[in-house]
């Protein structure tokens, strides 16, 4: 075995020890605490508390998001840790959409919903419809939403294809998209790794994408995808739109 490879191998032990002693307590916290938004909290500190024990505390650097709050997040998607880092990086009153599979995970499953996160079966259209709906409303009432635009993540590097609903829901409910760039965590937990490697997190968050300047919905999800393209030193991994789109 190699230098590195023993390297990898004790942080990344080390660095799972760290997240089961953070996850037990915040999961008894969680099941007795009454009220999302002090669950939510209890969430934050315990994201941040994990990154800093690890030697990766969430570095957060661009503009301030509370003057646009409420506002819809999107961030891009490389790795299972990225909910984690939004979590240790913004303030506490996001709603995330998170996929059907996740609320099946033990431990997951239960800190998602006590935290009250949105499910949602992108393979089924129906429920993408009744989801869509659901958060609109919850937009419309002001509430503050967090999407992976994407959907998934890979090893390979690029920002993936967008779903159109955080970007439906943002120009319904006329509320600016925030978006947020991660960096590192591909590196730091690719798919397809299962011991994390030590790295540097960082979160930058971008100038927002107001509603009311875009036409569409669409036209809304492209200008968003160019600012995180701006930052983002990845490619562009989505199909170039046609002149009709523009």
């Amino acid at each position: 075995m190699t230098r590195k490879s023993l390297v990898r191998a004790g942080y990344g032990s080390y660095a799972w020890l760290t997240l089961l002693a953070v996850v037990i307590p915040t999961c008894v916290l969680l099941a007795v605490t009454p009220g999302v938004h002090r669950r939510r909290n209890i969430a934050r500190g315990a994201a941040r508390l994990f990154f800093a024990a690890i030697g990766s505390p969430v570095r957060v650097d661009g503009a301030a998001i509370q003057p646009h709050y409420p506002c819809i997040v999107v961030a891009n998607h490389a790795s299972y840790l990225d909910g984690i880092i939004l979590t240790a990086a913004l303030p506490a009153g996001f709603t995330y959409l998170i996929k059907q599979q996740m609320a099946r995970v033990p431990i997951a499953g239960f800190v998602l919903r006590r935290l009250g996160s949105a499910f949602v079966n992108r393979n089924d259209p129906n429920d993408r419809q009744r989801i869509a709906r659901a958060l609109v409303g919850l937009a419309v009432k002001g509430d503050a939403l967090g999407f992976f635009p994407e959907g998934t993540f890979d090893a390979s590097p690029g920002l993936k294809p967008f779903q159109l609903g955080a970007f439906s829901a943002a120009a319904r409910a006329n509320l600016p998209v925030v978006p947020i760039v991660i960096y590192g965590s591909r590196h730091k937990l690719p798919s397809g790794s299962v011991l994390p490697a030590p790295g540097p997190l960082r979160v930058r968050i971008c100038e927002p994408v107001h509603a009311a300047d875009q036409p569409s919905a669409r036209i809304l999800m492209q200008a968003t995808r160019r600012t995180m393209l701006l930052h983002l030193d990845e490619p562009d991994l989505a199909p170039k739109p046609l002149a009709s789109d523009e």
